[in-house]
């Protein structure tokens, strides 16, 4: 036995040789972990092997520590362990994401994953597996990875992660101009029957009025669009810094987000998960809804899926069964939804002026529709 790395709690890496398996019950070891002393290797499936094919398959759970999707971005420390790893080999990194641990040693005995990445407690002490992989892998890590990729991590998750100019949440409060794009929220929210002053409302807490701003995830201007979803809705990511461009698009999204939620009947509250679903994804906002509904309460009041929400960054709740998308950081969602909403309420002193859509003929329900209040 030769113990050559120690670290507390952190991620275990599983290297799986995907062609025949030789029965050698022997301990599997990265530089940051292991996970199981009894599973089985082999000798056939090497590094150029893997180079080939040109990916690497990591299988994992979902956690904050592990692997999440964060508006559109992959993260969790040990995803980025890998992801530069398989950026050192020169391929591509597929994550396959399971429910337990048990799972994750099946599919990896059954050949059908490269890595395996699970938390584990305690030091380590064990032989090293004898392969080009490994071998490769223990080259290519250094003790300062770990906090390396911690602190990348952290940056994307901090305010620097819309790089945006600043502007005022009102341009001309005695005026009651808004920003320079009240005309395009004034046109595009009749659309989806909106308060043309919650559309600019939620255009702030996005951007800050900036067209510019970008994500580190990519999306895009105004109201912070991400390249695919631009594709989805057929709006040509050339045009995401045009501002009417921009806020057409996510007025056309927010309307398929309505369509979603449709068995949400109430105006008001069907605009809260919409909101939530924009910021956090509809699909980890449905879990929140199954979670609520399961202890008994209304699934369709904000008020009382949104501390499941925000349960859903704690493991009694991402793993538990009924909920099919994991962890999210669920506060920033629910904190996006009440800035938006005290915003809204700011902006209400603001007068509507009458005007037309995407002409200046306006629609004898114009006046009707500028009265919507949600």
């Amino acid at each position: 036995m030769q113990k050559w790395y120690k670290y507390v709690g952190f991620v275990a890496v599983l290297l799986s040789l995907l062609s025949c398996f030789e029965k050698k019950h022997e301990p599997i070891v990265a530089p940051w972990g292991v996970i199981d002393d009894t599973v089985s290797v082999s000798d056939e499936f090497d590094l150029h092997d893997i180079q080939t094919s040109g990916e690497l398959i990591m299988a994992t759970v979902s956690g904050p520590q592990t692997y999440y999707d964060y508006h559109g971005h992959h993260l969790g420390t040990q995803f980025l362990i890998c992801q530069r790893f398989a950026d050192s080999l020169g391929v591509r990194l597929r994550v396959e994401v399971y429910r337990d641990s048990m799972e994750l040693v099946k599919r990896f005995a059954e050949g059908e994953v490269d890595l395996v990445a699970w938390p584990t407690p305690g030091h380590i002490d064990a032989d090293t597996a004898k392969n080009d992989l490994m071998k490769e892998l223990k080259t290519w890590y250094h003790p300062g990875l770990i906090a390396a990729v911690q602190k990348e991590e952290n940056d994307l998750l901090t305010v620097r992660k819309v790089q945006r100019r600043i502007f005022s949440p009102m341009l001309d409060k005695k005026g009651g101009i808004i920003s320079h794009y009240d005309q395009f929220f004034m046109a595009y929210a009749r659309d989806i029957r909106w308060d043309w002053r919650l559309l600019a409302a939620q255009c702030y807490q996005e951007s800050t009025f900036d067209p510019r701003a970008v994500s580190f995830a990519g999306a895009k201007g105004l109201m912070q669009i991400m390249p695919g979803t631009a594709d989805h809705l057929g709006v040509p990511r050339s045009k995401l810094y045009e501002p009417e461009a921009n806020i057409s698009a996510a007025v056309k999204y927010i309307g398929q987000l309505q369509n979603t939620f449709s068995d949400v009947r109430d105006n008001y509250e069907r605009t809260n998960f919409v909101l939530a679903s924009y910021n956090g994804g509809a699909h980890h906002i449905r879990d929140a809804m199954n979670l609520a509904k399961r202890d008994g309460k209304n699934p369709h009041r904000w008020s009382d899926v949104a501390p499941y929400v925000l349960k859903l960054a704690t493991p009694q709740y991402y793993n538990d069964p009924i909920v099919k998308y994991g962890y999210m950081r669920g506060s920033e969602t629910v904190d996006y939804v009440q800035r938006i909403r005290q915003r809204h309420a700011g902006y209400q002193g603001v007068k509507t002026p009458f005007m037309g859509s995407h002409s200046s003929k306006p629609r004898k329900a114009d006046k009707r529709k500028n009265k919507y209040d949600i």
